[in-house]
């Protein structure tokens, strides 16, 4: 059984998710900004579309890692507990698959500017088999196992109120780049030769989002301020329950901004609004379904199983330390 301590368990994991979702949004603006540029009008019509399939990856890849924060703040309320790491290990081997894949798209397109056919696949599978390789077969061949009790498995712990902002804290930290990242594309999307070209109405969507996602940057940063402002820089309850409000407030936003820039790629690509409105709307719905959706009903199953409650109902009867 594992000795560390469950805080640190969950600092490690929402830190570890971070590093990945770096990457990941990296990659996800190149996607936007690469509809816009003048190379993307000379690449094939197949081309094209593994672009908008390698968005879409990376647009669930994205989503898959900013999981983590809603689930600890929805079914946990900021609570450690090994859970809480397991999820996040559980998402983050998901998500590397898309990314894994993206990726290689990524590189195939770029290099048939450069190589010949055969050599550009070659290229691109080899990317896709390298992440793969370095994400889960070198850790399938080193992993070793261990058994623990399924009810050390969903113990929960006592986790003081320093901890617990620390973590919030981080868990904004993990959504603010992808924010920062996708508004400053979409800044320069307006300057370039391809946003003239757009359709009026992709053009109004395309300012929309731009505002969405500025609101997701505002609630983002409403946390510090709030600490710093009003509790002069003291941890209290108010300052976790305010900064778990403003991450889920601003996720719901970076959903919709994510979506309305992807419905404007999908319409530029696909030369079909009805196509595009209908692919943009299933993303919102795996976002929220996978941010607000999939975690509470992991919280109700949660609150309704026996065990978990009664532990829950200890934890909160301890006194204070």
């Amino acid at each position: 059984m594992s000795t560390t301590d469950p805080r640190d368990k969950v600092d490690n994991a929402l830190n570890e998710t971070r590093m990945l979702i770096l990457g990941a949004q990296v990659l996800l603006g190149f996607q936007y900004q690469g509809v816009f540029q003048p190379g993307f009008e000379r690449l094939p019509p197949q081309g094209q579309m593994l672009k908008l399939v390698a968005l879409g990856l990376m647009l669930t890849a994205v989503g898959l890692l900013l999981a983590p924060g809603a689930y600890h703040q929805i079914v946990h309320r900021g609570q450690d507990s090994n859970d809480v790491t397991d999820f996040t290990g559980r998402i983050a081997a998901v998500a590397l698959l898309p990314f894994a894949f993206g990726l290689g798209i990524d590189v195939y397109v770029a290099a048939t500017i450069v190589l010949e056919g055969p050599a550009a696949v070659a290229a691109g599978i080899g990317a896709s088999v390298f992440a793969l390789l370095m994400w889960y077969g070198l850790e399938w061949l080193i992993r070793l196992r261990s058994e623990t009790s399924r009810e050390a498995h969903h113990m929960v712990h006592e986790t003081d109120l320093a901890t617990r902002i620390k973590q919030v804290l981080t868990e904004a930290r993990m959504v603010l780049p992808g924010a920062q990242a996708l508004l400053g594309f979409q800044f320069a999307a307006v300057l370039t030769d391809g946003f003239s070209k757009l359709e009026p109405t992709s053009q109004y969507v395309h300012l929309l989002s731009l505002g969405l996602i500025g609101a997701t940057m505002v609630f983002l940063m409403t946390p510090a301020a709030f600490h710093r402002i009003v509790e002069r820089g003291e941890d209290t309850e108010r300052v976790h329950a305010f900064a778990s409000v403003m991450i889920l407030a601003a996720m719901v936003m970076l959903a919709l901004g994510i979506a309305g820039d992807f419905y404007v790629v999908l319409h530029k690509v696909l030369q079909s609004q009805a196509l595009a409105i209908l692919i943009a709307g299933l993303a919102v719905a795996f976002l929220y379904g996978l941010w607000f959706g999939l975690t509470t009903v992991l919280r109700a199953r949660r609150t309704l199983n026996p065990a978990v409650s009664r532990g829950e109902r200890e934890r909160v009867s301890r006194p204070a330390r």
